[in-house]
């Protein structure tokens, strides 16, 4: 997995665990593409001291994910439910489906293009 996309999604599932200066300060860095000297500019700490809180920042939230695996559980969950929309639609465009059963595999379709809208 791309290194960005996951510090964005360790963040979203464990970010309200860090303080709200650890949160500002990594928010900026990781999720505004802020440079460490640009953030140490505005909260006027060094850059050495924001790099520290950053790198703090990745291994609390990599702890949270060692214990949780939250962020594991919901790719593994995505991908299901990307499989079971990519399967409904394979056998709704197949001949021969029952018009009761074609009813019931647009709604498995639509059911879980919803939830993959809500991830």
């Amino acid at each position: 997995m791309d290194k960005m996309l996951k510090q964005a999604l360790l963040y979203d599932f464990y970010g309200e665990l860090l303080t709200a200066h650890q949160k500002s300060i990594y928010e900026d860095f990781v999720l505004n593409d802020f440079s460490l000297s640009e953030i140490g500019e505005d909260r006027q700490i060094s850059r050495q001291g924001v790099y520290d809180i950053v790198k703090r920042c990745e291994k609390l939230l990599n702890s949270y994910e060692e214990k949780l695996h939250l962020v594991q559980k919901f790719l593994t969950a995505k991908e299901q439910v990307e499989k079971i929309h990519e399967l409904a639609g394979e056998i709704l465009r197949t001949e021969g489906v029952p018009e009761a059963s074609a009813e019931y595999l647009r709604q498995i379709e639509n059911i879980s293009n919803g939830i993959l809208e809500e991830m």
